[in-house]
């Protein structure tokens, strides 16, 4: 077959997940491989994409090799599917796959979405292969490549690949109405985020709503409008420092134009399955931060124009962003059915947040996600410091190893389970398992007892 490689690492040939690429093309010498450079050529492909438009025609099978960034594949894939699309190419009859090397965090959203973009255009999609940033150190991680080409190699020949059936016709968007009267606004400030173009009146209408019933002050930042150089290099330079290699200032603008706020609101119109490349490139360089949660405790929503419930994979994609992220999600309002009502309730919501200052515990999301970035820090340590130094001051290296009562307690429990039942009294197991809550419900009726005598 003629493969064509879509290296979608802004690094180039110095991709980690492109060796894996390279192994499988030393060891099938019968396949004619070739390798576009996507995501470190991106610029040049804007200005002219007639030498990839050429390859992609040529190619019968297409294997879109990327790191995974931020939940997703980098921007420069982002903007690189987008071209693709644009083309006249007839998909119908290629194949496509994909090739990730991650530590595991959210590389399921990011292969949805390739596979999602694939079926639009039409390509026979062939499940990708997910590998740890490692495995091709081993002979474990090459022997599950090796076999995962055999299998994409017999999908192409007996025509065998993912179902798909199309969506309905896109419905029109809901009018968004203007706000009614005047809203007091109260202390503290919410930063909207946004890439609205000016003439997207639909998205635009969302905002001036949403800010006019917001009872706190509000101010917009338009990431369409401030120049960012580009996306993430993953050249780690901002490791140790926390400065980006760019010069462009986004790391303080970052910081001071937008975490400083109170919660923040991200408004976009989807665009191919996602908030669209200009957010994805927002997103990939917020790793000035690392992998550190500074804005934890900050209440988020989002603010979403198009068929959001038809998206699932971008629904998990905005609730794990704020369950690693330590952030209450407010709520996402859309313009599918009832945006002024939708709109309103997010504001009102967003507020009582910013006044109570309201968290909750992570759930699978977030504390799945935070364990993965827990173990990598800790190896990565003498490469991540400024990262290693964050987790160590907010108690993130939560090892179960340190729970030494509680393992010691499960050891006392399992004991008296190897009893034989006669002798453990009835309910005991029971009783003793709630005997930790015992002091929070005796608290809990104190103050109970304190409220009711104040009333009387």
């Amino acid at each position: 077959m003629k493969i064509l490689i879509v290296n979608g690492s802004p690094k180039g040939k110095y991709s980690i997940t492109l060796q894996t690429c390279r192994y499988l093309e030393l060891l099938n010498p019968g396949h004619e491989f070739k390798v576009l450079h996507a995501g470190q050529q991106i610029k040049k492909l804007q200005r002219d994409f007639s030498s990839a438009e050429e390859m992609l025609r040529e190619a019968e099978l297409i294997i879109f090799s990327y790191p995974v960034y931020t939940f997703i594949a980098p921007c420069q894939l982002h903007y690189f599917i987008d071209l693709m699309k644009k083309t006249d190419i007839d998909w119908s009859e290629k194949f496509a796959t994909q090739i990730t090397t991650s530590k595991h965090f959210y590389d399921v959203t990011a292969h949805k979405y390739v596979e999602d973009n694939c079926h639009d255009m039409g390509l026979k999609v062939i499940k990708g292969l997910s590998a740890d940033m490692d495995d091709l150190t081993t002979e474990k991680g090459q022997k599950e490549a090796e076999e995962f080409f055999k299998l994409t190699v017999w999908s192409c020949e007996n025509d065998y690949h993912e179902a798909y059936v199309a969506p309905a016709k896109p419905k029109k968007a809901v009018k968004v109405n203007p706000a009614s009267g005047v809203v007091a606004k109260g202390s503290g400030q919410v930063v909207i985020v946004t890439d609205c173009e000016k003439d997207n009146k639909q998205l635009s209408a969302m905002i001036n709503r949403f800010r006019a019933v917001l009872p706190i002050s509000s101010k917009v930042v338009n990431i369409g409008e401030y120049p960012i150089k580009g996306g993430c290099l993953g050249c780690f330079k901002c490791a140790v420092t926390g400065k980006c290699v760019y010069k462009d200032g986004f790391d303080d603008f970052l910081r001071n134009e937008i975490q400083s706020g109170s919660a923040i609101v991200y408004a976009f119109t989807i665009k191919d399955h996602s908030m669209g490349p200009r957010f994805k490139m927002y997103d990939d360089r917020q790793f000035c931060n690392g992998h550190r949660t500074v804005t934890m405790g900050m209440p988020v929503g989002y603010l979403v124009s198009g068929e959001y419930s038809k998206e699932a994979n971008l629904q998990m994609i905005l609730e794990g962003r704020s369950e690693v992220g330590g952030n209450f999600l407010a709520g996402v309002a859309t313009d599918e059915v009832n945006p002024d009502s939708e709109i309103d309730r997010l504001a009102r919501t967003l507020a009582w947040a910013v006044q109570h200052k309201y968290t909750r515990p992570a759930n699978f999301y977030g504390v799945g996600g935070m364990k993965i970035f827990r173990d990598l820090i800790y190896i990565m340590q003498g490469l991540m410091k400024a990262d290693h130094k964050f987790y160590k001051a907010h108690g993130q290296y939560d090892f179960p190893q340190k729970q030494r009562p509680r393992m010691l307690a499960m050891y006392l429990v399992g004991g008296l389970m190897a009893l034989p039942a006669k002798k453990i009294p009835a309910n005991a197991m029971n009783e003793g398992m709630l005997m930790p809550y015992k002091s929070a419900l005796d608290k809990a009726k104190k103050i109970a007892e304190k409220m009711k005598a104040e009333n009387e």
